[in-house]
């Protein structure tokens, strides 16, 4: 196992403790030990990484470099992850707590492609020119936003970097990045691999803090153009309110409470499979997690007993073993929060199938958990628990199953399984989400549009549609008389 350096802020190329002197512990949730200790930014350290961030955008070589110059940094990027993958899937996992398969398997490649993908997009970002009426010459112009302010969460901490970094730098924005105070040290890696690649000084500062300091002053910062925020609902809201003292544009990726619909003429085996990615992959601190279960009545005792037999197979355990499947949770807040879910479901009637306990002594970890006898206006189903408990709610009839599904304040993903196509093609556009998987659950590709409906956010990130967060429209008129 790695040993875990010290973190620092990266402002301007370099390296620096907070203008406070002041670090934060950063904790192996399997162990509950220290792995490290991060220099601790505030308003102080951001009004720092805002100001290089501004110089670079308006006079550094940033924005005289070609867009496909651009385009070769970022895949260089790609590269040096690439090279360093093990290792740094080894960080991940041991600050995180998710198993080490998936971070080799899921987190890194998924990260690498996100480069990469905006790498080859960085030189076709483009205008068109407009038939006007009139004797004019009318095109566009698609500019960069300018400086950015982005704000990752602590569940997929390198690839949410990714995400985000990837379409702000292809488009020329500047960025001050704050990962989540829980998990700083894939992003500060990043930053690292950033320097090794080329990226000229102040396009990119990571300032490691937390959210009432750091990312309160990042977020209110009038140098900031935009804001992009992966996170809660509740912050999300939080960070609107704070954005708009300045009118600054924002982009929210927020919580979800997905309905995972199984038809009776499903595959049954193979969607016990999504039900069991859908809701326990990375701990199920997944913000499309399929957390609902909906069940037709006629197969709900036959799933469940399948799905229960494959859940207490599984194994939980320390992260780094390659053979397990579930690892701890992200912290001990967390933990508790997953826990004290469950027996408020067991308060309002719901039933545990199997699981609902810590399952281990030490380190933060839950068993994978099934609540039956749920209906869809208790607490555990209308609330995002973000931790691996699914719940079963039977349903009777397409309108019945509509109406539960839609019934909530989120819409960022839904998962439906039938061997009618039809019926999921219809089924799909009545859901109010903005992912459908059908017979499938957890699809990403870097060229696929991802967000949300109502309360979990808007704008999409990934594709072409990312460009649109990071850029502005500029109409020029020409006048050809």
């Amino acid at each position: 196992m790695q040993v875990v350096k010290p973190g620092k802020i990266l402002i301007n190329n370099e390296w620096c403790e907070s203008q406070s002197g002041k670090r934060f512990d950063v904790i192996n949730p399997a162990t509950e030990l220290k792995l490290t200790d991060v220099a601790e930014g505030d308003a102080a350290d951001i009004a720092r990484a805002v100001k290089a961030a501004r110089q670079a955008f308006e006079s550094g070589p940033w924005k005289t470099m070609s867009a496909r110059e651009r385009g070769r940094i970022l895949n260089r990027v790609a590269l040096l992850l690439d090279k360093h993958k093990e290792e740094i899937a080894e960080l991940e996992t041991l600050n995180n707590g998710k198993p080490i398969h998936e971070t080799r398997n899921a987190d890194l490649p998924l990260s690498i492609e996100t480069f990469e993908y905006y790498g080859g997009l960085a030189d076709k970002i483009h205008g068109d020119t407009i038939p006007v009426n009139g004797n004019f010459f009318n095109y566009t112009l698609r500019e960069p936003a300018g400086v950015v302010g982005q704000i990752i969460p602590w569940n997929f901490p390198l690839l949410m970097a990714a995400w985000k970094l990837g379409p702000a730098l292809a488009t020329g924005c500047t960025v001050v990045l704050k990962p989540a105070e829980q998990t700083p040290l894939t992003a500060l890696r990043l930053g690292e691999i950033l320097l090794e690649a080329g990226l000229p000084a102040g396009v990119v500062n990571i300032v490691p803090g937390f959210g009432p300091t750091a990312g309160a002053a990042l977020v209110t910062h009038p140098e900031v153009d935009k804001i992009a925020f992966t996170g809660s609902t509740e912050v999300g809201k939080t960070v609107m309110q704070l954005a708009s003292s300045h009118l600054k544009r924002v982009s929210l990726e927020l919580g979800g409470k997905a309905p995972n619909i199984v038809f009776a003429d499903s595959d049954i085996d193979a969607a016990v499979n999504g039900a069991m990615r859908g809701i326990f992959f990375n701990q199920g601190e997944v913000c499309c997690a399929g957390s609902r279960l909906f069940l037709e009545e006629r197969i709900h005792d036959e799933f469940l007993s399948k799905l229960k037999t494959r859940v207490e197979k599984m194994v939980v355990g320390n992260p780094l073993d390659p053979q397990t499947q579930m690892g701890a949770q992200v912290s001990e807040e967390q933990f508790r929060k997953i826990l004290g879910y469950v027996e408020k479901g067991k308060k309002e009637g719901a039933k545990v199938v199997t699981g609902g306990s810590p399952a281990q002594a030490t380190g933060y970890f839950v068993k994978p958990t099934i609540l039956e006898g749920v209906n869809n206006e208790m607490t555990v189903a209308r609330e995002e628990i973000f931790g691996p408990v699914v719940c079963a709610i039977p349903f009777k009839n397409h309108d019945h199953l509509v109406h539960q599904a839609n019934d909530t304040v989120y819409g960022l993903s839904a998962g439906i399984w039938t061997r009618d196509i039809g019926k999921a093609h219809r089924l799909a556009k009545e859901i109010k989400a903005g992912t459908i998987w059908v017979n499938c659950y957890n699809c990403f590709d870097a060229a696929s549009p991802f967000g949300g409906f109502k309360q979990s956010g808007f704008g999409r990130e990934l594709g072409k549609y990312a460009l649109e967060l990071y850029t502005q429209v500029k109409s020029v008129w020409v006048s050809l008389d």
